[in-house]
């Protein structure tokens, strides 16, 4: 919904791209980015990036773990 009805990812990114790969392959993170840029005025800096790292770990636990679970059952 964010990405449809906010400007905050084209404020974060220069072009659609990357948000739209963001969010087929790392959705958390390219939300938490968006986010972090947002609310800084010169970018994402010190902690924040704390809070993207975190996004990411995110993702890829998704990713393992998705993964994990197609192979105990198969």
């Amino acid at each position: 919904m964010l990405f449809l009805f906010s400007d905050l990812l084209s404020r974060a990114f220069d072009s659609w791209v990357l948000p739209l790969l963001g969010f087929f392959l790392l959705p958390w993170t390219t939300l938490a980015y968006a986010a972090m840029w947002a609310s800084s005025t010169n970018g994402v800096t010190g902690f924040e990036w704390f809070i993207v790292v975190l996004a990411f770990l995110v993702d890829v636990g998704a990713f393992a773990g998705g993964g994990r679970r197609r192979r105990e059952t198969a």
